[in-house]
């Protein structure tokens, strides 16, 4: 219902908030400013008022759209807690062989559990699946199905809340307490806060991982446009 909602009342917000300042490069449309989003301390300009994107999207199909063919070729997709907004575009696409999953939201293809998923070794040529694996505690079993499920020379992206300034992942799972976890790990719901080490987990269970500051390939100016955070990651994993 609520989603329902927000798709009805976008022709409103566009016309609040629209300007020539910043640029959702989801849906093309320029706006006077961002909303901002965070828990705790807010991010200024920071939600786009049209798609619900936040910097990491918007980074994300920044990349999908200038350095791969995943709007061209004919791939199976695999997209694990589909945002709504890429759910909506991502299904319209003639290429796509595409398939959304999640334990609990009532909009997906497929509800599945990502320690146990329910398809056949290879059968993806992309996965994506962002902002999952902090809700996981085995982690790494949940990293290994989504290895096996890739095929050979597949691809994926697979973000998570990170502080680049930790070398070490911190997790506690002794945390059950939801305030105790939104203050240890940043969301109530949260197990743990990834460090720099998040990308020897991925490789452990076979990927090969690109470590990727994509939003560094754009100008000051366009960071500024598109409201990117220039010094976020967006991890790219490989099976070979």
């Amino acid at each position: 219902m609520l989603i329902q909602l927000s798709i009805l009342a976008r022709p409103v917000i566009y016309q609040i908030f629209k300007g020539d300042r910043f640029t959702d490069p989801i849906d093309g449309k320029s706006y006077r400013k961002f909303l901002p989003y965070g828990y705790g301390k807010q991010r200024e300009n920071a939600l786009s008022p049209g798609t619900l994107s936040l910097e990491r999207h918007r980074q994300m199909w920044l990349y999908l759209k200038n350095e791969t063919d995943f709007f061209s070729k004919n791939i199976k997709v695999l997209h694990i807690a589909p945002e709504q907004e890429f759910l909506r575009r991502f299904k319209k696409m003639k290429n796509l062989d595409y398939t959304s999953a999640d334990l609990y939201s009532p909009i997906v293809d497929v509800k599945a559990d990502i320690l146990d998923l329910p398809f056949e070794d290879a059968s993806f040529d992309v996965i994506i699946c962002n902002h999952v694996l902090e809700h996981i505690v085995d982690d790494r079993k949940a990293m290994s199905e989504l290895y096996r499920v890739m095929r050979k020379d597949g691809w994926g992206i697979v973000q998570v809340p990170m502080k680049n300034s930790l070398a070490e992942t911190y997790e506690d799972f002794s945390i059950t307490d939801p305030k105790e976890r939104q203050k240890h790990f940043g969301q109530y719901d949260h197990v743990r806060w990834y460090g720099m080490d998040y990308f020897d987990r991925l490789k452990s269970v076979g990927f090969e991982v690109d470590i990727n500051y994509y939003s560094q390939n754009f100008s000051e100016n366009d960071q500024k446009r598109f409201a990117l955070q220039k010094n976020e990651i967006l991890p790219i994993i490989r099976k070979l």
